[in-house]
């Protein structure tokens, strides 16, 4: 049951995760229930690279304030930060 689509999201791109490329890491939002393998695994799958290090970091809930006074939450999420080997990239734009 190993759907590389339904653990790898999609890339995250804001301004930290894009200066992370020159040193051939890329950011990636994955599914909460994922570990480093099936990670590591789908990557190599998709985008036809070799992955030597995969971080992970679990995302909190951010609390959020909606119309003055409605307070909620922002959802978690679990992101994945991959390291490829040299000479390997992934065109994300």
């Amino acid at each position: 049951m190993f759907d590389p689509y339904k653990i790898i999201k999609h890339p995250i791109v804001t301004e930290k995760a894009t200066n992370l490329t020159k040193e051939n890491k890329y950011v990636f939002c994955v599914d909460k229930k994922a570990n480093k393998h099936q990670i590591k695994k789908a990557i190599e799958e998709l985008y036809k690279v070799k992955v030597e290090k995969v971080f992970v970091v679990n995302v909190r809930p951010k609390k959020r304030r909606y119309r003055f006074y409605i307070e909620g939450f922002k959802s978690g999420y679990k992101k994945a930060i991959v390291e490829l080997k040299e000479g390997e990239r992934i065109a994300i734009t």
